[in-house]
């Protein structure tokens, strides 16, 4: 599946240009609506409204990591300092992610997607799983021990590190821990620093089922998981607004599109599945609408 196969070269001089605006203004409305969520808690913090709201921040941290991907790819505004410094202060910090060493991994997937060496294999290679299985995946992750477990592994190797005198590495393993207490005391600025809990209770349970669905919603159960096209090995999916809203902000839907042309921006990704669509090129991949016909199809008969 080769770009020139289907895209002139002006029509991928659109795709891939960048812009500050859009970019700006997508990266507003994300912190906009994390802050209208603790508004919202703080006015009428009743237990439904508690409920809603950690869901709520959950899909926020999950726009946070599709920007950081973004920015991790260089796509997001035009100039390298600002897909750096916004990636990493903005998106990854507050999110217990480092954008350099998650650039890093991240690359080396795109590079060797399709194959035995791709290094997000365990993440979803197992599937078509149980039903049972999954259940047991979904509770952990509900439950707190999917999130637990992450945050000891980045304290044991922040201490790691402070003994092995690899402050660079040290570094990048305090920074976001540093991020949460510089986003309670924003929260203890406007009053409400118990609104806190509500971002770490949503990072630790629904924020870790949301990674988890979506890491299987783009790779898991393929039509042909070691093949090099992108058609074969990597899945999008068509997701309501709910969805949108909730679980797959940002355009991360559209997988398949990002593996096809890497450098699109997000806000265009939509555009290059229409034109993708338009030039034949998807026809005969499978179509899911919506990520409950996606897990259906991910658990073994």
């Amino acid at each position: 599946m080769k770009v020139s196969d289907y895209l002139s070269r002006d029509e991928v001089v659109y795709l891939t240009r960048r812009s500050d605006w859009r970019a700006g203004g997508i990266l507003l409305g994300n912190w906009l609506l994390i802050a209208a969520i603790f508004f919202v808690v703080a006015m009428w913090p009743n237990p439904l409204v508690l409920i809603l709201a950690v869901i709520l921040l959950a899909g926020r941290q999950m726009g946070l990591a599709v920007l950081m991907h973004d920015c991790g790819h260089g796509t997001f505004f035009n100039s390298k300092p600002l897909n750096d410094s916004v990636g990493q202060w903005l998106c990854a910090l507050p999110i217990m992610n480092d954008q350099p060493s998650y650039a890093r991994g991240h690359l080396e997937h795109h590079r060797k997607a399709g194959t035995q060496a791709d290094p997000d294999l365990s993440n979803y290679q197992a599937y078509p799983i149980s039903r049972e299985s999954l259940k047991r995946k979904v509770t952990r992750d509900l439950t707190g021990r999917t999130g637990y477990r992450l945050i000891v592994f980045m304290t044991v190797r922040l201490i790691d590190a402070i003994k092995g005198g690899d402050l660079a590495l040290a570094r990048s393993y305090f920074k976001p821990f540093l991020a949460q207490v510089l986003l309670f005391f924003a929260l203890s600025a406007f009053g409400i620093p118990w609104a806190y809990l509500l971002w770490v209770t949503a990072y630790m349970t629904f924020f870790m089922l949301i990674i988890r669905v979506r890491q299987v919603a783009e790779h898991a159960a393929v039509p042909d998981l070691y093949n090099p096209d992108t058609r074969l090995n990597t899945r999008s999916v068509d997701a309501p607004w709910w969805q949108r809203l909730t679980m797959v902000p940002n355009g991360v839907n559209y997988h398949l599109e990002h593996h096809f042309m890497a450098s699109v921006p997000c806000y265009r990704l939509r555009a290059l599945r229409e034109l993708l669509k338009s030039r034949h090129a998807l026809d005969g991949v499978p179509a899911f609408s919506g990520y409950g016909a996606l897990l259906k199809h991910v658990v073994a008969a």
